[in-house]
């Protein structure tokens, strides 16, 4: 059993925490049902990307034999076998595309969208330059829509560019990493990287790192969120997004742990305070607001 369960990745399911940005940024989390409903568009989610996982795991697993992490995956160290992997898959993705209707139609629609992009990554898109990354991150993107169309609320644009700019921050990241810890053997883990160097991704990462702080900045003081929150302190959680920002890159360049984002997630205390104590200010300015 436990096999299976490290098959689903749940601990890639820390990813989705997007999701619940249309809830606390439209001050919905009073409203039980909102709530609820944004806890269910999580867990259903979670489990549309575990059968993405999986079916990317059957495509990649010679790839990931040759990896020093990922060949310990089911699949790749021939704990299941595809055959019943693409059962798993099958299940999982049919499954949570039904309990996504029952939710609203309009989060069947963006979990429609997620899993034709992820596919179509999966088959053609990985082995494309540049658009790789921007397909992964454009997942991140279409997290957050998703859990502000389950409640019915509008999210920021400006919110959804952050969330853009940061996911291709942790994107670049993790193919900075794969680049430096597996050094020619990168290319037989991932073939796209043969078109990345360290020099070009430190540009890119340097490139959308200052993009998402200034973004965040202008957010917080832009017209429409003044306006809509009747508040202009969202300007003091910069300091934990900087933070947060540098707090990661400093780990991704010293210590290269970045190809795996959710570990340093879960393992760097830091970084863990960080998060949660901009969580806190961001729900006290939307309360006192």
């Amino acid at each position: 059993m436990t096999r299976y369960i490290r098959l689903l990745r749940p601990q890639q399911w820390s990813k989705n925490i997007f999701i619940f940005a249309g809830l606390i940024f439209s001050r919905q989390f009073y409203n039980a049902g909102d709530t609820l409903s944004t806890i269910c568009a999580f867990l259903v989610f979670s489990a549309l990307c575990s059968g993405i996982y999986v079916f990317n795991d059957i495509l990649d697993f010679e790839e990931d034999k040759a990896h020093p992490i990922k060949a310990r995956r089911p699949i790749a160290a021939g704990e299941i076998t595809r055959n019943k992997a693409w059962f798993v898959a099958f299940v999982l993705l049919i499954t949570s595309l039904v309990l996504a209707w029952v939710l609203s139609a309009r989060f069947f629609l963006i979990c429609s969208i997620y899993t034709v992009l992820m596919i179509l990554y999966s088959l053609k898109v990985k082995q494309l330059v540049i658009l790789d990354v921007l397909f992964v991150a454009l997942g991140y993107v279409l997290r957050a829509v998703a859990g502000a169309v389950v409640i019915g609320v509008e999210i920021s644009s400006w919110l959804l560019l952050c969330t853009l700019l940061l996911a291709l921050f942790l994107v670049l990241s993790k193919r900075r990493t794969e680049i430096v810890t597996l050094g020619e053997e990168a290319i037989k883990h991932r073939k796209i990287l043969v078109h990345y160097s360290v020099s070009l991704l430190n540009q890119m990462i340097g490139i959308v790192t200052s993009a998402c702080i200034v973004s965040y900045c202008l957010y917080t003081l832009a017209p429409e969120t003044v306006t809509k929150f009747n508040t202009r302190n969202f300007i003091f959680t910069v300091p934990f997004v900087i933070y947060g920002i540098f707090r990661y890159l400093y780990i991704a360049y010293t210590r290269l742990e970045a190809d795996i984002p959710e570990r340093i997630m879960f393992t760097d205390a830091p970084l863990q305070i960080c998060l949660v104590l901009w969580a806190i200010s961001c729900i006290l300015i939307l309360v006192n607001a």
